[in-house]
């Protein structure tokens, strides 16, 4: 008997998972597919791998879809508020009843390969294959797919033939699953990889790109490498930065994006570069390809969401490298101060030394997220303590640590900074803060 879930019940459903699942081999996502009659089959796929501006890439990709008047599904990973930010076309995430309809039709296949005794899919796995039913049933015409973990034994690496594949920028990253290795990394990143197809990669760590190019090779795929020079800032203020673009596929073209923070000049770059090599394919005028980049919305990541107040979901040393590079560039303008949480599993001491080292915020709140991977606030508080920073406080409470940090930011940025969990908290404390208001 196949029983349907109502919204609520799916939520609560999938969130527990990873309580009696495994990861599985790319075969048993492929064999759901199947079930299903491969949706993934029916429109055309960019893949995109990497260690750090995946779903950045991504999202100025979708943008430049949206903005030729293409349809384009967009699965991403993690959701910061709400499980629906995974399925999004044209910038709008799944709605309630197209999420419950997909899930309870995955479910009847995923009750049928368990009863067969093949096993549950995987949380990543089975939010995955709803995705790719969802961008079937819309009837897209393209696909951007971020992955999730690696590339090579990622489920959406189940997709055999995509239209492209993208590697942003590579760096050590969950070492204890992909390698301890820049190479080793980018071996797993390059698993994407598929004969004949372009792959479109970030070539700035000469060790990451070799790799690369040599698979590329062993695939007898067509490369296109970002190099730095192809690239040059312009203008970088609070609103955004302005840069060239230079590449043999156009004139030298100058790009906008509304992000202050340098790195994501690369990201967009990429993604812009992708468009160009896939011009005789979705025909989008440069003109909107231009509108794209200007108009791309990435939530969490060097966001602007308030006047003065930055989000970044900064996670890992390369992450919090990059943002110290933004962070440093304002610091020599005006005050900063900043709200920071980390999980357990990152090495958050050198995250927090690589903040004081170069930033010297002028206040800092710590606040603790992430559920049984949380550290203490306090104990965040005394790493800023014990380097060098003076003015500290921590506070448990997301929402009240960031009314502490907001109230002594002035005139100068309020950076909150150090995992998704506490961006996906800010904002749902934000979002309920403004339905206040308007109640």
């Amino acid at each position: 008997m196949v029983i349907i879930l109502h919204y609520q019940e799916i939520t609560e459903y999938i969130e527990e998972i990873p309580k009696f699942s495994t990861k599985h081999p790319l075969e048993h996502t492929r064999k759901l597919l199947a079930s299903l009659g491969d949706p993934q089959d029916q429109f055309r796929v960019i893949h995109v791998a990497g260690t750090n501006g995946k779903g950045s890439t991504c999202a100025y990709l979708a943008s430049m879809f949206k903005a030729g008047g293409i349809s384009c599904g967009f699965f991403t990973s993690p959701h910061l508020v709400d499980i629906r930010e995974r399925f999004q076309i044209d910038g709008q995430m799944a709605s309630r009843e197209d999420f419950t309809e997909v899930f309870n039709q995955v479910k009847e296949k995923i009750d049928e390969m368990v009863a067969a005794g093949e096993g549950h899919p995987s949380y990543f796995e089975t939010l995955f294959v709803m995705g790719m039913l969802y961008f079937q049933k819309k009837h897209v015409d393209f696909c951007v797919l971020e992955t999730g973990l690696g590339g090579r034994l990622d489920a959406t690496n189940s997709v055999k033939a995509p239209l492209a594949t993208i590697i942003t920028s590579i760096s050590l990253d969950h070492t204890e699953i992909l390698g301890d290795t820049i190479e080793q990394i980018a071996g797993e990143k390059a698993g994407i990889i598929k004969p004949h197809i372009p792959i479109i990669y970030d070539g700035h760590v000469p060790a990451a790109a070799k790799v690369i190019r040599e698979q590329a090779k062993r695939m007898d795929a067509p490369s296109y490498e970002l190099t730095e020079d192809m690239y040059h800032i312009e203008e970088n203020t609070r609103e955004g930065i302005r840069f060239t673009f230079h590449s043999s596929y156009c004139e030298d073209t100058v790009l906008t994006i509304p992000y202050v923070a340098p790195y994501q000049m690369m990201n967009a770059a990429l993604a812009f570069l992708t468009m160009l090599v896939l011009q005789p394919v979705h025909g989008i005028l440069l003109k909107d390809l231009i509108r794209g980049i200007e108009t791309t919305s990435w939530p969490g990541r060097m966001e602007t969401v308030r006047p003065g107040v930055i989000l970044d979901g900064a996670h890992n040393a390369d992450g919090v490298a990059r943002f110290v590079e933004t962070a440093e560039h304002f610091s020599r303008q005006c005050p900063v101060t900043l709200l920071f949480s980390a999980v357990s599993d990152k090495d958050y001491e050198s995250m927090i030394a690589s903040i004081c080292e170069r930033i010297h915020p002028g206040y800092v709140v710590t606040t603790q997220v992430g559920g049984h991977r949380e550290v203490k606030a306090e104990e965040l508080a005394e790493v800023f303590r014990q380097h060098g920073c003076s003015q500290v406080d921590s506070e448990s409470d997301v929402g009240k640590a960031y009314v502490l940090a907001e109230s002594h930011k002035g005139d100068g940025l309020l950076f909150c900074v150090g995992s998704l969990y506490l961006v996906g908290e800010i904002k749902a404390f934000l979002s309920a803060q403004e339905r206040s208001t308007d109640d």
